[in-house]
């Protein structure tokens, strides 16, 4: 059961080339996007943070 993967994953980092690599990689991985990204400014580190919510297909709604 330790080696299943989760449902659901947030993803979550600095908006650089290695977390768009993690996006692709989980999605590379079977993953599917889970709604829209989230970004903020972090102004005491001057840097742009994001999220991306990802999940198994089957998880995944169907409208």
């Amino acid at each position: 059961m330790a080696d299943e993967k989760p449902g659901y994953r947030l993803l979550t980092g600095e908006d650089t080339h290695d977390f768009c690599v993690r996006v692709s990689d989980a999605l590379a991985d079977g993953y599917v996007l889970y709604g829209s990204p989230a970004a903020t400014f972090d102004p005491n580190t001057n840097r742009v943070l994001v999220a991306q919510a990802v999940v198994r297909p089957e998880f995944a709604k169907s409208d």
